[in-house]
């Protein structure tokens, strides 16, 4: 089930293709445009492509950061979750 969703990106109208949800690929596509204004607007670059990968190293680096909280609390978790198992463990033997 594919389908076409036009969204405009820094000026360019790009009509997309896949099985997402029209309402979530333009709100993917706006993000995208927010940032390569942004980038646009701080390097003073009117080079597409250079605003492109700027746009899209800052994007990338979101996703890293992201990714590398969510591993440190997934270990902050589990660090607390194997200390939670380690005294019940003892509560039990106790009690046995």
């Amino acid at each position: 089930m594919s389908n076409r969703v036009k969204v405009e990106i820094f000026g360019q109208s790009y009509s997309l293709g896949g099985d997402l949800d029209e309402a979530y690929v333009q709100k993917l596509a706006r993000y995208v445009d927010e940032k390569m204004r942004a980038v646009g607007e701080a390097t003073q670059t009117v080079d597409t492509v250079r605003v492109a990968v700027l746009a899209a190293m800052a994007i990338a680096d979101e996703l890293h950061s992201g990714q590398q909280d969510t591993s440190h609390r997934d270990d902050a978790l589990r660090e607390r979750a194997q200390q939670c198992l380690t005294i019940l463990e003892r509560a039990l033997k106790q009690t046995a």
